[in-house]
C-alpha cells in the first residue's frame, strides 16, 4: 500500500491530499529515510511524521485497504 494511503486509512493523518503534500515537502521519513507518497508500506516500518512542532513515530502492525475507526488503531504502534 502506497505510504500516503496508508497514513490516510490509519488515520494517522485525517486526509490523503495532506498525507502526500506532507511526503513531496520531506516531512515524513520510514526507517530514517525521507519518503516520498509512492512508498510501498510494509509490516515493521518506523515512519515518522513531522508535522509543525510535534515529531511523533508510528511502527506498521497491519495493513488493512478499508478500516473502520476502532480498528485503525490496530494498524499501528506508537513509539
Amino acid at each position: 500500500m502506497r505510504l500516503d494511503k496508508y497514513l490516510k486509512v490509519s488515520r494517522i493523518i485525517k486526509r490523503r491530499t495532506v498525507a502526500n503534500e506532507a511526503c513531496d515537502s520531506g516531512r515524513i521519513e520510514v526507517n530514517g529515510k525521507i519518503a516520498r507518497a509512492s512508498y510501498n508500506v510494509k509490516i515493521g516500518d518506523k515512519i515518522t511524521v513531522n508535522l509543525g512542532q510535534n515529531s511523533r513515530t508510528y511502527e506498521v502492525l497491519e495493513i488493512n485497504e478499508h478500516a473502520l475507526k476502532q480498528d485503525a488503531l490496530k494498524m499501528y504502534k506508537q513509539i
